[in-house]
């Protein structure tokens, strides 16, 4: 008997859709572009048009009437999450949700609870999993050849001390989950609880780097995660930073270190057109690997160390796939990703206090 294929919807036809979710669908063939929800179409910006044969709906509650969706995949801004995703598991539809999954952990279980009721898969896109440097900082650190990890550094920084102009995006507005620590640093969280799990302890400092904010968005954050057993994680995004080339990550342990600049390219390349499929997709060149440090005859021995390839992020609806098929787990357990606004929430509340925080 043959596979099914899920009949998808999307829900929103902005950046993410068009970035991190279509062209990921369209690449497998467990899936079929079905259906697409754009509230306000342009003559420039049309999904109807971008995609003849698709159907087009211009609300939610007509998306998740439709019998023949199988899987919606909330593409909007992240105040708008609890609600569309509500609406689509009691219309008896799986359920992608980009990140940051719900603006408070509370709003994560009831959701987490009523895909359970209605016996429907629920997970959310943390697709920077799938990152080249991450998936090779990973595999150092699982194989031991760092030694105990003590400290683990990561950043998503960059030179934009200017806040955008005539920005219409969520991660520029004072919204429920918006600013900085939503934005970047659910990846970079999501990435650290993936690899070491619940802390113990956090300490941040939220708020903003640039002069003229007038908007009020926190656009800078340093987050502090302690463990008691485990290393201590920095995760760090900057919007001052003028570098020609930005750390992303530093780990240190007691046989090794790894340290990484530049970002994974699997962004940059999507945004150029480049995509699954295509020669050169997701490799990075080797002016951008990273060097593991390690102690040879009691000195430290640098050298290159060539960035994995990784699985890409084709992988995140890959494993969804299978999951769908009753073959395995979600991608992202959904537990987790509140987990980690569980954890944002708690920064937040530390960075006000000015205390460290028991989780």
């Amino acid at each position: 008997m043959a596979s099914k294929t899920w009949n998808v919807g999307v829900i929103g036809y902005g950046f993410s859709a068009k970035i991190f979710h279509i062209p990921f669908i369209n690449a497998l063939p467990d899936y079929k572009l079905y259906a697409i929800v754009q509230r306000t179409p342009k003559p420039d910006d049309d999904a109807e048009k971008d995609w003849p044969g698709v159907k087009s709906y211009r609300s939610t509650e007509e998306l998740v009437k439709d019998e023949g969706v199988d899987v919606v995949i909330v593409t909007t801004a992240p105040d708008s999450h609890v609600a569309l995703t509500k609406l689509a598991l009691e219309a008896g539809k799986h359920v992608v949700v980009e990140k940051p999954f719900t603006p408070t952990h509370q709003e994560a279980d009831e959701l987490i609870a009523l895909a359970k009721k209605q016996n429907k898969l629920l997970t959310v896109y943390q697709n920077r999993r799938w990152d080249s440097d991450f998936v090779t900082a990973s595999q150092l650190i699982k194989s031991g050849s760092l030694g105990r990890v003590v400290e683990y550094e990561t950043h998503f920084d960059r030179h934009r001390p200017e806040v955008p102009a005539n920005s219409t995006s969520w991660k520029t507005k004072t919204i429920p989950a918006g600013g900085a620590i939503y934005d970047l640093g659910t990846h970079l969280l999501d990435q650290a609880y993936h690899l070491f799990g619940k802390p113990d302890k956090v300490t941040a400092f939220i708020g903003t780097q640039r002069e003229n904010n007038t908007t009020g968005f926190e656009d800078s954050f340093t987050v502090l995660l302690h463990y008691a057993k485990g290393p201590l994680v920095t995760a760090k995004a900057a919007v001052v930073s003028p570098e020609e080339n930005q750390l992303r990550f530093w780990i240190r342990g007691d046989k090794g270190s790894y340290k990484k600049f530049h970002l994974d390219v699997q962004e940059d390349q999507l945004k150029e057109g480049l995509g699954p499929g295509n020669k050169g997709y997701a490799e990075e060149s080797t002016d951008k690997y990273g060097v593991l440090t390690t102690i040879k005859d009691g000195k430290p021995v640098a050298q290159t160390y060539p960035t994995v390839q990784p699985p890409t992020y084709t992988e995140y609806y890959r494993v969804f796939a299978r999951a769908l098929a009753g073959q395995g787990e979600v991608p992202v357990n959904p537990e987790d990703s509140s987990a980690v606004i569980r954890i944002i929430e708690l920064a937040k509340e530390s960075s006000k206090q000015g205390k460290t925080l028991d989780v």
